[in-house]
């Protein structure tokens, strides 16, 4: 029986960084021409089985398309209603700015136009791509991915999806608080509702997270926390349990809900108003 958090391999970074190069250049394309959302979610991929997908666009014509990077080909895949219309390997070691022109000259034969921001893909420097690694980041994500999902099905208020953020390309999620800070900005307010996020970051010493919004360290960090996780402070305030504490361990899944529904009973009563 497959681990549930299997140890990472110790060729991770390369192909992790490649990941994360090309979801810069697939994210491009949704930032255009995704139906916008307050929160950005529309500029972010999902966590489907074949692997990390945008959501659905619109097309001229009316039909629908979307980019997937599959883990399973090992292939950026361009999609109209289900179809393949392009395929592009990432096993060739295109450069971020490559793969970027190729998802975007795919996307213009789809009969779209547009401005991309191309700084946010744009990389000259080699990539290594090696499948089976790719393989088990896609094993962990989706496993990490299914106790998030969990773990918000079990909370009540609002929620996000559990989404991969291409900027970072950490896996992560949302419960919002009912807590409103407001602030002066340039002589506008604005409001800002509390919240608590989940995450997961793969990059280095891989690590799992859950930060609080506003952060009442004095509160907060009083209490202890499970599993091996502290509170972090240093350049961003929240908690973090790093990945190997709990790599290899038949108890991981059941340890990473309750690290993550341990910060939230902590966090949640100063989120409330």
């Amino acid at each position: 029986m497959a681990e549930f958090l299997p140890p990472l391999p110790e060729n991770f970074e390369p192909t992790r960084a490649t990941l994360h190069a090309y979801s810069r250049a697939v994210g491009a394309i949704p930032r255009t021409h995704a139906e916008p959302h307050d929160k950005w979610w529309h500029v972010s991929l999902k966590v489907t089985p074949h692997g990390l997908e945008t959501d659905k666009m619109t097309l001229p014509d009316g039909s629908s398309f979307n980019l997937r990077l599959d883990l399973i080909t090992h292939e950026v895949v361009v999609a109209v209603s289900g179809g393949a219309k392009a395929r592009i390997s990432m096993t060739e070691g295109l450069t971020g700015t490559e793969m970027g022109d190729r998802v975007i000259q795919a996307v213009d034969l789809l009969g779209l136009e547009g401005e991309y921001d191309r700084k946010r893909f744009e990389s000259e420097e080699p990539r290594e791509y090696e499948p089976e690694v790719a393989a088990s980041y896609f094993e962990t994500v989706a496993n990490v991915s299914h106790v998030f999902a969990h773990h918000l099905q079990s909370l009540e208020g609002s929620v996000s999806r559990v989404q991969v953020w291409p900027h970072h390309f950490d896996l992560a999620c949302e419960w919002f608080g009912t807590r409103v800070e407001t602030y002066e900005e340039e002589g506008e307010t604005t409001e800002h509702r509390s919240q608590l996020n989940l995450g997961f970051y793969p990059a280095g010493r891989a690590y799992f997270y859950s930060n609080p919004w506003p952060f009442d360290g004095a509160t907060l960090m009083s209490h202890e926390l499970p599993h091996g996780a502290k509170w972090h402070t240093d350049g961003w305030e929240g908690t973090i349990l790093y990945y190997d504490r709990l790599a290899g361990d038949p108890d991981a899944a059941s340890k990473l809900a309750e690290f993550a529904r341990a910060v939230f009973d902590i966090a949640a009563p100063t989120l409330t108003a």
